[in-house]
Protein backbone atom coordinates (compact mmCIF):
# COMPACT_ATOMS: atom_id res chain seq x y z
CA UNK A 1 0.00 0.00 0.00
CA UNK A 2 2.67 2.41 1.10
CA UNK A 3 2.26 6.03 1.82
CA UNK A 4 0.51 7.00 -1.42
CA UNK A 5 -2.70 5.33 0.67
CA UNK A 6 -5.80 6.89 -1.32
CA UNK A 7 -8.72 5.08 1.01
CA UNK A 8 -10.85 7.04 3.55
CA UNK A 9 -9.26 6.46 7.15
CA UNK A 10 -11.52 6.61 10.16
CA UNK A 11 -10.39 5.72 13.74
CA UNK A 12 -13.59 6.54 15.92
CA UNK A 13 -15.23 4.89 19.14
CA UNK A 14 -16.27 0.91 18.86
CA UNK A 15 -20.16 0.61 18.60
CA UNK A 16 -22.09 -1.70 19.14
CA UNK A 17 -23.22 -2.50 15.77
CA UNK A 18 -19.20 -3.12 15.14
CA UNK A 19 -19.40 -6.65 17.04
CA UNK A 20 -19.33 -8.35 14.41
CA UNK A 21 -17.12 -7.52 11.89
CA UNK A 22 -14.74 -6.86 15.31
CA UNK A 23 -14.76 -10.31 15.70
CA UNK A 24 -14.12 -11.49 11.96
CA UNK A 25 -11.05 -8.79 12.03
CA UNK A 26 -9.75 -10.01 15.13
CA UNK A 27 -9.34 -13.63 14.73
CA UNK A 28 -8.27 -12.75 11.34
CA UNK A 29 -5.50 -10.34 13.25
CA UNK A 30 -4.60 -13.50 15.78
CA UNK A 31 -4.17 -15.49 12.64
CA UNK A 32 -2.00 -13.15 11.23
CA UNK A 33 0.04 -12.34 14.14
CA UNK A 34 0.53 -15.57 16.19
CA UNK A 35 1.14 -18.15 13.64
CA UNK A 36 4.62 -18.37 14.28
CA UNK A 37 3.68 -18.78 17.72
CA UNK A 38 1.07 -21.18 18.27
CA UNK A 39 -0.35 -24.26 16.71
CA UNK A 40 -2.56 -24.39 13.60
CA UNK A 41 -4.90 -26.56 15.47
CA UNK A 42 -5.13 -23.89 18.21
CA UNK A 43 -5.65 -21.06 15.59
CA UNK A 44 -8.12 -22.95 14.15
CA UNK A 45 -10.59 -22.87 17.50
CA UNK A 46 -10.85 -18.97 17.05
CA UNK A 47 -14.47 -18.31 16.63
CA UNK A 48 -15.06 -15.28 15.03
CA UNK A 49 -18.98 -15.46 16.58
CA UNK A 50 -17.52 -15.86 20.69
CA UNK A 51 -14.84 -13.16 19.53
CA UNK A 52 -17.76 -10.60 18.44
CA UNK A 53 -19.43 -11.36 21.80
CA UNK A 54 -15.90 -10.75 23.99
CA UNK A 55 -16.68 -7.10 21.69
CA UNK A 56 -20.23 -6.91 22.39
CA UNK A 57 -18.95 -6.81 25.84
CA UNK A 58 -16.13 -4.14 25.27
CA UNK A 59 -18.60 -1.78 23.39
CA UNK A 60 -20.24 -1.61 26.77
CA UNK A 61 -17.46 -0.42 28.62
CA UNK A 62 -17.59 3.25 31.01
CA UNK A 63 -15.72 5.58 30.30
CA UNK A 64 -12.25 5.10 31.52
CA UNK A 65 -12.00 2.79 28.97
CA UNK A 66 -10.91 3.90 24.91
CA UNK A 67 -11.48 1.23 22.67
CA UNK A 68 -11.27 2.55 19.34
CA UNK A 69 -11.46 0.89 16.02
CA UNK A 70 -9.92 1.90 12.22
CA UNK A 71 -12.26 1.77 9.04
CA UNK A 72 -10.60 2.23 5.55
CA UNK A 73 -13.78 2.87 3.10
CA UNK A 74 -15.82 1.98 5.75
CA UNK A 75 -14.67 -1.51 6.89
CA UNK A 76 -12.83 -1.98 10.17
CA UNK A 77 -9.23 -2.92 9.59
CA UNK A 78 -8.04 -2.62 12.82
CA UNK A 79 -8.47 -2.00 16.61
CA UNK A 80 -6.93 -0.85 19.78
CA UNK A 81 -7.99 -0.48 23.53
CA UNK A 82 -6.79 0.60 26.88
CA UNK A 83 -8.14 1.34 30.55
CA UNK A 84 -7.68 0.92 34.09
CA UNK A 85 -4.20 -1.52 34.99
CA UNK A 86 -6.23 -5.09 35.49
CA UNK A 87 -2.42 -6.59 37.32
CA UNK A 88 -2.51 -6.08 41.03
CA UNK A 89 1.26 -5.30 40.85
CA UNK A 90 0.67 -3.01 37.87
CA UNK A 91 3.56 -0.58 37.32
CA UNK A 92 1.21 2.14 36.03
CA UNK A 93 -2.48 3.16 37.04
CA UNK A 94 -3.66 2.58 32.83
CA UNK A 95 -3.16 -0.48 30.54
CA UNK A 96 -2.81 -0.46 27.12
CA UNK A 97 -4.84 -3.50 26.72
CA UNK A 98 -4.30 -4.61 22.86
CA UNK A 99 -3.61 -2.94 19.66
CA UNK A 100 -4.01 -5.10 16.06
CA UNK A 101 -4.62 -4.30 12.41
CA UNK A 102 -4.56 -6.76 9.40
CA UNK A 103 -1.46 -6.73 7.75
CA UNK A 104 -2.58 -5.83 4.23
CA UNK A 105 -2.43 -2.71 6.43
CA UNK A 106 1.02 -2.40 8.41
CA UNK A 107 3.14 0.66 7.36
CA UNK A 108 0.39 2.81 6.50
CA UNK A 109 0.30 5.07 10.19
CA UNK A 110 -2.82 3.67 11.30
CA UNK A 111 -1.45 1.69 14.01
CA UNK A 112 -0.06 5.21 15.29
CA UNK A 113 -3.61 6.88 14.75
CA UNK A 114 -4.96 3.60 16.62
CA UNK A 115 -2.25 4.31 19.24
CA UNK A 116 -2.76 7.97 19.86
CA UNK A 117 -6.92 7.78 20.05
CA UNK A 118 -6.46 5.21 23.08
CA UNK A 119 -3.31 6.78 24.36
CA UNK A 120 -2.63 10.49 25.55
CA UNK A 121 0.16 11.71 24.73
CA UNK A 122 2.66 11.14 27.11
CA UNK A 123 0.54 8.92 29.13
CA UNK A 124 2.06 6.48 31.73
CA UNK A 125 1.04 3.29 30.85
CA UNK A 126 2.24 -0.18 30.59
CA UNK A 127 1.52 -3.26 28.20
CA UNK A 128 2.59 -6.47 27.67
CA UNK A 129 3.09 -8.30 23.92
CA UNK A 130 4.35 -11.85 22.60
CA UNK A 131 8.35 -11.78 23.54
CA UNK A 132 8.51 -13.12 19.91
CA UNK A 133 6.53 -10.24 18.37
CA UNK A 134 10.07 -7.74 17.42
CA UNK A 135 7.79 -5.66 15.07
CA UNK A 136 5.43 -4.35 17.89
CA UNK A 137 8.10 -4.06 20.40
CA UNK A 138 10.00 -1.38 17.43
CA UNK A 139 6.69 0.18 17.52
CA UNK A 140 6.42 0.24 20.70
CA UNK A 141 10.10 1.70 21.49
CA UNK A 142 9.12 4.08 19.02
CA UNK A 143 6.36 5.50 21.28
CA UNK A 144 8.29 5.93 24.12
CA UNK A 145 8.12 2.86 25.88
CA UNK A 146 11.10 0.27 27.47
CA UNK A 147 11.10 -3.29 28.39
CA UNK A 148 11.09 -3.27 32.09
CA UNK A 149 12.08 -7.30 32.80
CA UNK A 150 8.48 -8.47 33.34
CA UNK A 151 7.15 -11.32 31.67
CA UNK A 152 5.08 -13.99 31.97
CA UNK A 153 3.56 -17.24 30.32
CA UNK A 154 -0.22 -16.55 29.41
CA UNK A 155 -2.36 -19.67 28.31
CA UNK A 156 -3.75 -18.64 24.79
CA UNK A 157 -6.19 -20.94 22.73
CA UNK A 158 -4.81 -23.76 24.45
CA UNK A 159 -1.45 -23.25 24.48
CA UNK A 160 0.89 -20.99 26.15
CA UNK A 161 2.41 -17.29 25.10
CA UNK A 162 5.53 -16.03 26.76
CA UNK A 163 4.80 -11.78 27.03
CA UNK A 164 7.11 -9.40 27.89
CA UNK A 165 5.79 -6.06 29.41
CA UNK A 166 6.67 -2.27 28.42
CA UNK A 167 6.34 0.76 30.52
CA UNK A 168 6.06 4.22 29.87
Amino acid sequence: MGAELQTDIVVRPVRDVDAEALGRVHATCWHETYDHLISKAALEKISPRRLAELWTHWAAQGPEFKIFAALADGEIVGFAGSGPARDKDAPRLRELYFIYLLDAWHGTGIGQRLFDAVVGAEEPLYLWVAEDNPRAHRFYVRNGFALDGGAHTEPFLGETLTEVRFVR
